[in-house]
C-alpha cells in the first residue's frame, strides 16, 4: 500500500499548530502497519536549513500563472521518505507557513498552495526519476485541497482522501484567480470549488476526493449541521449519506508521558505522583501563584475565539473564591490576550498568565494541573485533552467534537453543555467535589492514565480505509455520478469566510 500524505506542516520542521503534531506522528505510525507512505510539503527556509542531502527527481513547467518549480527527496528521521516543493519565489520567504512575520496572510497563498498541490498531482501522474506512485493520495485541509481536484481533472489512475482538520479555514479565493491556479472554467460551480463566488480550496477537497475524514466521530456529525458545517454542511451531508465520510480520532505522541518527560523536575506514573506535586510547586513559582492547597486549573491554548477563554475569564471569579488557581500558557488573538493580562491583575497571585508558546512549559502546566479547562465552543479533536489524562489531569471541557469523544464523563473527567460561563462552572464545582474526595480523585487519575491515546488505533483505522479504497474498484464510477448535496437555503459567505 503506496500513500502520499501532502501537508503544509511537519513538527520536526516547521509547526503552526496541531497538523504539524500530526503530519509528524500518523506517518511514522502508518509505517509501522505496513503502509509505504511518503510525505510531500513545501521547502520552507527553516526546512531546507534541517534536511540533508536533497535530490532533485524532477523539474515541473508549472500551470496558469503557477511558476516552475522542482520536487526534491530527502528523508526524515525515522526512515519516512520526504518530498519537498522547491520553489523559492512561493516558499523562501521569512515568516511562518502562512503568512509573513508580520502574522498577516501571504497575499499570494492560492499560488503557494496551489503549487503544493500540483506538485502532488504530478507524483500521482508518475515521475519517471521518482520511480514511485501511491496507491492512495492523502490530503490534509484546505492548504492541499486541490490536490484531489487536479487528479479528477487529469483523470489519474489514484484514489484520495481528504481530512478536515478544522472546517472554520476554507481557502477562500476571488473567482478571477482561479485561471491563474489551473482551475477548469467548468469546475466554478456549485458542483465543484465554487463558494460564494470564490473558489474554496477546501471545498475542493471535500467535492473531488473518494473520502472525507475528520478528526473524531462527533464532529463528523457535527459538520453535517449548520452550526458548524461553516456553510458545507449541505455538501458533507450527502457525501455521509453515501457512506463516504469517516471520524477517526487522533493520537498523541510517545513523548507525552510523564515517567520519562524530560521537561519536568520529576517523573511521576499512575502508581506515584510525587512528580505531579512537585510540579505544580516550579509552576506556581514560574507564574508568581501563591502558596495553595487548593486545585490548580492548567489552560494550554492558542488563545482565540474558538477556545471559550472568554468563558474562563467569566468563570475565574467563582474558581478563585472556592481556593482554585489557574495557570494559563498561550499566544494568539490580541484582544483574547489583553483580557487575560487584564484577569491575572485582577486576581494576582491566583491566576498567572505567561504570553507565547514555550514546549517544557506546556509540559509542567500539564502534569502540574489537577484539572484542564477546555471550554472550547468547537473542537475538532484537540490534542492537550489527551494530554492531560496521560499526566492525570482531568479535563473539564465543553461536550463538543473530540472532547466528547475522548473524556468519559465523571471517569476521566467533566463535561458540559452548552457553551458558557455557567456551564463551566456547573463542570468546575463537580471537579472541586472531586477534588475533596482523595480516593474519587486518584480513582479518577487512574482512569484516565490508563486510557490509550497511542497513534497505533488511529493508524490502523486509516490502513483499513486506505485498503478498502484501493479494492473498490468501483468507486470512481460511483463517485462520477451527480451528487444533490447543496442545500437550497446557503449561509451568507459573510458567516463562513
Amino acid at each position: 500500500m503506496s500513500v502520499l500524505f501532502v501537508t503544509s506542516e511537519h513538527a520536526e520542521l516547521l509547526k503552526s499548530g496541531g497538523l504539524g503534531d500530526i503530519s509528524a506522528a500518523l506517518p511514522r505510525a502508518l509505517r509501522e502497519t505496513g503502509c509505504d507512505i511518503r510525505i510531500l510539503m513545501p521547502a520552507y527556509p527553516s526546512v531546507l536549513a534541517k534536511v540533508r542531502p536533497i535530490t532533485i527527481v524532477a523539474h515541473r513547467k508549472g500551470h496558469g500563472a503557477i511558476p516552475p518549480y522542482l520536487i526534491g527527496a530527502t528523508e526524515l528521521s525515522g526512515g519516512v521518505p520526504l518530498y519537498l516543493v522547491l520553489a523559492p519565489t512561493l516558499f523562501q520567504r521569512d515568516g511562518g507557513a502562512y503568512g509573513g512575520p508580520d502574522g498577516r496572510d501571504h497575499a499570494d497563498n492560492d499560488l503557494r498552495f496551489a503549487c503544493l498541490s500540483l506538485a502532488a498531482a504530478e507524483i500521482c501522474a508518475g515521475l519517471p526519476r521518482l520511480g514511485w506512485r501511491p496507491d492512495i493520495l492523502h490530503a490534509h485541509d484546505w492548504v492541499s485541497g486541490l490536490a484531489p481536484a487536479y487528479a479528477r481533472w487529469w483523470k489519474l489512475p489514484v484514489r484520495s482522501v481528504m481530512t478536515i482538520h478544522n472546517i472554520a479555514h476554507q481557502g477562500l479565493f476571488p473567482y478571477h484567480r482561479m485561471p491563474d491556479l489551473d482551475v477548469p472554467p467548468e469546475a466554478f460551480s456549485l458542483d465543484g470549488l465554487e463558494f460564494h463566488l470564490h473558489g474554496s480550496f477546501l471545498k475542493a477537497g471535500i467535492y473531488y476526493s473518494d473520502h472525507l475524514t475528520t478528526v473524531s466521530p462527533t464532529y463528523a456529525d457535527e459538520i453535517t449541521t449548520e452550526p458548524l458545517g461553516g456553510g458545507l454542511h449541505g455538501l458533507i451531508g450527502g457525501i455521509a449519506g453515501a457512506g463516504r465520510l469517516t471520524g477517526i480520532p487522533n493520537g498523541i505522541g510517545e513523548e507525552w508521558n510523564p515517567a520519562r518527560d524530560p521537561y519536568l523536575p520529576a517523573a511521576f506514573d499512575a502508581g506515584n505522583l510525587d512528580g505531579k506535586a512537585e510540579a505544580a510547586e516550579v509552576i506556581r513559582t514560574a507564574l508568581c501563584l501563591d502558596p495553595a492547597e487548593g486545585p490548580l486549573f492548567g489552560v494550554v491554548s492558542r488563545l482565540v475565539h474558538q477556545k471559550g477563554l472568554d468563558l474562563v475569564s467569566e468563570a475565574a471569579g467563582e474558581i478563585v473564591a472556592r481556593g482554585g488557581q489557574i495557570a494559563i500558557l498561550g499566544t494568539g488573538d490580541p484582544q483574547v490576550e489583553a483580557m487575560l493580562l487584564d484577569l491575572s491583575r485582577r486576581h494576582r497571585g491566583k491566576v498567572g498568565l505567561m504570553v507565547g508558546f514555550n514546549e517544557p512549559m506546556a509540559h509542567r502546566i500539564i502534569a502540574a494541573s489537577d484539572f484542564f479547562l477546555m471550554p472550547s465552543r468547537f473542537e475538532p479533536c484537540g490534542l492537550t485533552q489527551m494530554q492531560a489524562q496521560r499526566y492525570g489531569t482531568l479535563p473539564v471541557a465543553h461536550r463538543t467534537g473530540g472532547l466528547a469523544d475522548t473524556i468519559e464523563d465523571g471517569e476521566t473527567g467533566f463535561l458540559f453543555a452548552p457553551a458558557d460561563a455557567e456551564g463551566l462552572i456547573g463542570a468546575a464545582e463537580r471537579a472541586f467535589s472531586v477534588f475533596a474526595d482523595k480516593d474519587r480523585l486518584a480513582a479518577m487519575r487512574r482512569a484516565a492514565m490508563a486510557k490509550d491515546f497511542a497513534w497505533s488505533g488511529p493508524a490502523k483505522a486509516y490502513k483499513a480505509l486506505y485498503a478498502r479504497l484501493a479494492d473498490d474498484g468501483s468507486s470512481r464510477s460511483a463517485r462520477s455520478r451527480s451528487l444533490t448535496v447543496v442545500p437550497k437555503t446557503r449561509t451568507p459567505a459573510s458567516k463562513v469566510a
